[in-house]
């Protein structure tokens, strides 16, 4: 009798997740990036599918749901099917940060399967060209003058770029006002058109204005000097200790069946080894930065546990 418990446990369980079966992919993969079309989380998402179209006959659809710090998207991910069929790109503030101040569906590294992480970097603080402060310390010591003058805007409450604002202001003593936009398609013409005056930005997406001579980058919430931007100091070397870096990783719902996260892992692994992938990255001034599921959420816990300090010292989380 225990045997034959067994061999119907198994029918029921194929029936209910037929992607473990040898036939997936049999249906189009839809890929959710957490940020408006046109920024960073965009773009890398679009490279990402691109890259792994070949293995995803039926074809792969990117679905731009912005909001929240990149938990609109996330908190779609957690609800969808296990199946193998909807995944995400996210940064990994809207996985250690956001959830920790924002009561959302989803709340540790337990609450999803995180497969593969793809890039990361550090952001940087810009201003307008034509901005009346020459640097970093000119900035900080109008700011400190004047508090809450400086409105900066960020992609959003609880992702890394705030948390580096925050950062910022705490080291420097200088009070700015956060504007938090759904992305750098907001924030960047709010820049230039004069509604505030600095964005914690991404490199990728400053570089083409910071170039075009529309935007100076003043710091760098880097460890060290970024070759894309080698005029522009560190906060560190200015003697504010802020570098707060940033991961994108893809993730898909609890559950999803082990051959099926092989699968998706496999074939964004080898996309990401093909060297118009690296070369693509480098110019948009983000880093290659292969790690496998299991080391994924080991470090993305450690993370969410530094991140609850971090939150609790600059005010952010009771």
């Amino acid at each position: 009798m225990h045997t034959l418990t067994l061999a119907v446990a198994a029918v029921l369980l194929s029936a209910v997740i037929p992607n473990a079966r040898a036939d997936y992919p049999e249906r189009p993969l839809t890929m959710i990036a957490g940020y408006p079309a046109g920024g960073l989380v965009d773009i890398v998402t679009r490279v990402v599918a691109e890259g792994i179209k070949a293995k995803f006959p039926k074809g792969v659809v990117v679905v731009n749901r912005p909001g929240a710090g990149g938990s609109v998207g996330m908190t779609e991910l957690v609800g969808a099917r296990p199946d193998g069929y909807t995944i995400a790109l996210t940064p990994a503030s809207a996985l250690v940060i956001v959830p920790q101040i924002s009561p959302l569906r989803y709340k540790t590294p337990d609450d999803y399967e995180p497969f593969i992480n793809v890039v990361a970097y550090y952001p940087l603080l810009v201003v307008r060209a034509d901005a009346p402060w020459k640097d970093a310390r000119e900035f900080i010591a109008d700011a400190r003058a004047n508090p809450g003058k400086m409105r900066i805007g960020t992609p959003g409450e609880g992702t890394s770029s705030h948390l580096n604002l925050e950062q910022f202001m705490a080291a420097t003593g200088a009070k700015m006002t956060h504007v938090p936009y759904a992305g750098w398609g907001q924030s960047s013409p709010a820049l230039l058109g004069g509604h505030i005056e600095g964005v914690v930005a991404q490199p990728g997406e400053a570089k083409p204005q910071v170039d075009g001579k529309r935007m100076r980058a003043i710091v760098m919430f880097h460890p060290q000097r970024h070759p894309a931007f080698p005029e522009s100091p560190t906060a560190k070397e200015l003697g504010w200790d802020v570098a707060n870096g940033v991961w994108y990783l893809l993730a898909a719902p609890k559950g999803t069946p082990a051959p099926v996260i092989k699968y998706l892992h496999d074939a964004v692994k080898a996309a990401m080894e093909e060297p118009s992938f690296t070369t693509t990255m480098t110019a948009r001034g983000v880093d290659v930065d292969y790690r496998p599921g299991d080391k994924l959420r080991a470090d993305l816990w450690q993370e969410y546990k530094v991140h609850t300090g971090l939150l609790k010292a600059i005010g952010m989380m009771k």
